[in-house]
């Protein structure tokens, strides 16, 4: 039951630390193996504290307050609950900080959430003074509602912005100087800490932090500034985050990255290559105390692992162990220190064990002989007595060998990364990063103005077929189930997807079929160079009620297709429910085949409740009883949406020919 402030200021003046932040997964089997990962990263690791973010209007409350018990209470971390405030009961507010208390949590970072829309959220049975906008409309409102009720019990951490924050109904204010007053406000409200928003430009964070500290009220004097940094997984995750996030690449970074875009391994060992930079940079700044990092992990292990040791971020078991800020344990025999001569510790004459283990050696132990006896020559660490046989020389889960399996070495740590390709909702719904990479919950990710800018007010079909048709032409760049444009992939079944869509079965995701194609590809490559990649067609759209019965007809005869389909009311249908379905694959020199995209029914049940929902905060948009509002809601209830998998990858026009056909 320890705040962060007590932790942080109970560590040496010149030391450095670092917490992790994790999303609760959206599946069952995610969140199972999210407990692993934790467990793995807790021994491994040692981080100062933990965060666990809350979704949008509490869209995450029950999930979010689970994954913080097993990190507090059944890992032993010190955790620290994200907490946001608006388009909300309030009662929810109240609740989790209840439940806080109930679990000895006595960390919480309040935030604001999305820009208050008290009439669009406020449900018809909550009465107005129930609705949380009515108290909270920014995150001060938050910080001092919380001093107010719990007094000095819950150590506070408020959100900061190095580049400005990007309030997308006004983006031309997002400048850091701009913010300042509301941070300053904030601060004396009675905020502990302060945790800023992931950047890459650590010439801007510098400055800000600088900014900060010479702050002519003195409230950030002493205050813990911690930057949030997110690790590099993919290049396209880098440049989706970077745009929700409004986080400028700096040119040489973007330069860095682009030349190895095409080969997915390459860009995680120059993303650690950068974050090790920014945080090494940092680290020479002066602090008025402990210098911290917050890491946004995605729920991977992988390239934060490999940041964290290569800075020597990770604290020893016991401080102070040989000067040395890394493991402080006893490992493998066969890696030696000297002290002495000749590989001797001098007296003893006996090699002494090493007290870390470096990353780069295998984290399986050596094969032993079987004697009767042990010798005394130099290969005695590869002897064992016949009672020891079968069994590993050294601990499999002393802190070393867990570190090492956190950056997937060996078979365990091949196991434990087994997801370290991301794909989003795509991907594996066993994995703890399945799903959206903010673990944000529902939302637009586009401001009320910038929504009604996209997509005016439609009143008919035709309106939003036309919609979803503009953004495959590429005239618009988002809808609200995609805040990017068509990739490059995509453009090649344009055509097809823009017949589809003015027939009224609107496209949200689709992929065209690959056959065998240089893992380097500009268009289609991705992974490790010089492997192949391969595709199935599938599609994913919404359609009428009447549409899908008679499509439902034709797929069912065929052997070839695989689908899945759900509406808003719960109903589902499946050619097999417990298929798994691997639509993209590729093979590479010296790995097992990797899978990065698979459709499956955990997965797309778990996306149908978001999709369906997506259309409800569209709705939301506008005027409740306005001729749009009451459309979107009559295709909501009306409609279904369905993913249709074309098996035969060799034939690239297969699915877009089934579709289309009269």
């Amino acid at each position: 039951m320890e705040k962060i402030t007590d932790k942080i200021a109970a560590l040496p003046k010149d030391a450095n630390f670092f917490s992790l932040e994790f999303f609760p997964p959206k599946t069952s089997m995610g969140s199972s193996n999210l407990q692993a990962r934790l467990d793995r990263m807790a021994r491994g690791l040692r981080p100062l504290f933990v965060t666990v973010t809350w979704g949008a209007g509490g869209s995450t409350a029950s999930k979010s307050l689970e994954l913080a018990e097993i990190c507090q209470r059944q890992l032993g971390l010190t955790t620290c609950l994200h907490l946001t405030c608006t388009n909300m009961n309030r009662s929810l507010v109240d609740d989790a900080l209840s439940e806080a208390k109930a679990l000895g949590i006595r960390n919480i970072l309040a935030l604001r959430g999305d820009p208050p829309r008290s009439e669009e959220y406020r449900d018809e049975e909550t009465p107005e003074d129930d609705a949380s906008n009515v108290e909270f409309t920014w995150a001060i409102d938050l910080v001092r509602y919380i001093r107010k009720e719990h007094g000095d019990y819950f150590c506070l951490g408020v959100a900061a912005y190095p580049e400005g924050h990007a309030d997308q109904s006004v983006p031309e204010h997002q400048d850091p100087e701009h913010d300042l007053p509301y941070l300053v406000e904030k601060t004396e409200a009675g905020a502990d800490f302060i945790m800023t928003q992931l950047f890459y430009d650590v010439d801007a964070y510098k400055k800000f932090e600088s900014r900060l500290r010479n702050h002519p009220s003195g409230v950030f004097d002493k205050i813990p500034i911690i930057p949030g940094l997110m690790p590099v997984q993919s290049y396209q995750i880098l440049k989706r985050t970077t745009k929700l996030s409004h986080a400028k690449l700096p040119p040489d970074i973007e330069e860095r990255l682009g030349t190895v875009r095409g080969d997915d391994e390459a860009v995680k060992r120059v993303g650690v290559d950068i974050v090790s930079e920014i945080v090494e940079d940092i680290k020479g700044n002066e602090a008025p105390g402990p210098r911290g990092f917050h890491f946004y992990t995605l729920n991977l292990e992988k390239a934060v692992a490999f940041v964290l040791e290569r800075c020597q971020l990770i604290p020893p078991s016991t401080p102070g162990i040989n000067g040395h800020a890394g493991i402080a344990i006893e490992d493998f025999d066969s890696l030696r220190v000297s002290d002495g001569v000749n590989g001797t510790d001098g007296a003893n004459s006996q090699p002494r064990k090493s007290r870390r283990r470096e990353s780069s050696v295998n984290s399986d132990p050596h094969n032993r002989v079987v004697v009767d006896r042990a010798s005394n020559a130099g290969s005695a660490s590869y002897e064992a007595p016949a009672g020891e046989a079968g069994i590993p020389k050294d601990k499999i889960n002393t802190r070393a060998n867990t570190l090492a399996i956190s950056e997937g070495e060996g078979s365990l740590g091949r196991e434990a990364t087994w997801d370290d390709y991301p794909n989003g909702r795509w991907g594996d719904a066993r994995s703890p990063a399945y799903g959206e990479i903010d673990g944000y919950g529902v939302s637009l990710h586009v401001s009320i103005s910038q929504a009604i800018k996209l997509w005016g007010h439609p009143t008919s079909i035709s309106d939003i077929s036309e919609i979803f048709s503009r953004h495959i032409s590429g005239e618009i760049s988002a809808i609200p189930w995609s805040e990017e444009g068509l990739n490059e992939e995509t453009n090649t079944i344009q055509r097809e997807l823009l017949k589809l869509n003015k027939r009224g079965w609107w496209t949200v995701a689709s992929q065209p079929a690959v056959n065998g194609i240089r893992s380097n590809n500009q268009t289609f490559g991705w992974g490790p160079k010089n492997g192949f990649v391969f595709q199935k067609a599938f599609v994913e759209l919404f359609l009428p009620t009447s549409d899908w019965t008679k499509l439902q007809t034709k797929l069912s005869k065929l052997e070839d297709v695989s689908y899945y389909a759900g509406n808003v009311a719960g109903e589902f249908n499946s050619s097999d429910s417990e298929s798994v379905n691997a639509v993209t694959w590729g093979t590479f020199p010296g790995k097992e085949i990797i899978t990065p995209t698979i459709i499956e029914s955990v997965s797309f049940r778990a996306w149908l409740e978001e999709a369906f929902g997506i259309w409800s905060e569209w709705q939301r948009v506008y005027a409740p009883r306005s001729r749009t509002a009451k459309l979107l809601k009559e295709v909501r209830d009306g409609y279904w949406l369905v993913n249709v998998i074309h098996h035969a990858y060799v034939d690239q026009m297969a699915l877009w020919d089934l579709l289309l056909e009269p």
